[in-house]
């Protein structure tokens, strides 16, 4: 028996990247303007300039697609280098997801996820997915300090930010970055391995 859903498109093909770019530029684009329960599949393909088959052959479902929006940002500029440093590295990851959730699209397709994650499990799929990427690519930035993080410890770095940001919905500031790195580093390390 012949498999009936389509061919993956190839991610290394050029065509295909610029394809795949150009309608992530247009989903932020359309999060930001009409929110994430109007972005359709429809509106996306006319916005686009694709056909929906080509949406669904890159993105089978609409987390899928939430998911790369978030993760494949486009603006590396506030991405932070690996270091030796732990607590440079980790206030530059928090200061660089701060940067992404104030971008409307990113939080918009968040907030989308979550809302959806109770009764949905590809939506709580999809959050659990970003969740490890993110922790995963902190652990890779932390490398070359010999310092790795366990989930839980994840948690209790992006924990803070998160509901600064969406619950009580105040700015993180650079302050409030230190202070969360500074109790992490406290409560992990003794005293005598923490940096200045």
């Amino acid at each position: 028996m012949t498999d009936a859903s389509p061919a993956r498109p190839d991610p290394s093909n050029p065509r295909v990247r610029r394809t795949r770019d150009r309608v992530l530029v247009v989903a932020r684009e359309l999060l930001a303007d009409v929110g994430p329960t109007a972005l359709t599949y429809s509106l996306l393909a006319e916005r686009g300039k694709v056909t929906r088959q080509t949406l669904y052959r890159h993105w089978p479902t609409r987390e899928a697609l939430l998911v790369d929006v978030m993760l494949e940002s486009g603006d590396g500029s506030t991405y932070p280098e690996p270091g030796t440093d732990p607590r440079a590295v980790i206030t530059a990851f928090l200061r660089s997801l701060r940067h992404g959730l104030d971008n409307p699209a990113t939080a918009s397709a968040l907030m989308a996820l979550a809302a959806q994650a109770d009764r949905d499990p590809g939506a709580a799929h999809a959050l659990a997915k970003i969740s490890e990427d993110r922790h995963h690519a902190l652990n890779r930035l932390l490398e070359p300090s010999g310092t790795q993080i366990s989930a839980d410890d994840f948690a209790q770095l992006v924990g803070p930010v998160m509901f600064r940001r969406f619950l009580d919905r105040r700015p993180v500031t650079d302050a409030t970055i230190d202070t969360v790195v500074t109790h992490w580093l406290t409560s992990t390390r003794q005293p005598d391995d923490l940096p200045s």
